[in-house]
């Protein structure tokens, strides 16, 4: 696996593997293998961060979150991880990519609709999920 157009299509196989209900464990460790063929794939980060915090690996969270919104300040989902592994592991600054956001859909209000499917998608895996709980109330949906 060393085509960049070969490694999307893994990606894009186990995404929908994600969807179909395949074991977390199992794609935790494709998505690892994404990213150690290309380190600056953002989305594959950002999954990886989303795996983990199903999984309650949340100190793993946060450094595939980090390095998600690192590689893309602007994708919400990698914003929203962020903040759910931050409250997750007791750190501060929630609030302020809470508010980024929430600007990032003012200006692209097409993005909520995704970031409620996320939300949705979390409460069917983890239906007690207390920080996404709050994240949810925070952006009012």
């Amino acid at each position: 696996m060393n085509n960049i157009n070969e490694i999307e299509t893994e990606f894009n196989k186990a995404l929908s593997r994600y969807k179909a209900g395949e074991e977390i464990q199992i794609l935790v460790e494709d998505f690892k293998k994404i990213i150690n063929q290309i380190p600056n794939h953002f989305a594959a980060w950002t999954c990886l961060a989303w795996l983990y915090l199903l999984s309650k690996n949340n100190d793993d969270a946060l450094f595939a979150a980090r390095k998600a919104v690192k590689l893309n300040g602007q994708d919400v989902q990698a914003r929203m991880n962020l903040s759910l592994a931050l409250l997750a592991t007791n750190n501060k600054g929630v609030r302020d990519h809470i508010d980024l956001i929430k600007r990032i859909i003012m200006m692209a209000p097409d993005l909520e609709e995704d970031l409620k499917l996320s939300v949705e998608d979390g409460f069917s895996r983890y239906p007690e999920w207390k920080e996404l709980k709050k994240v949810q109330k925070w952006l009012d949906f």
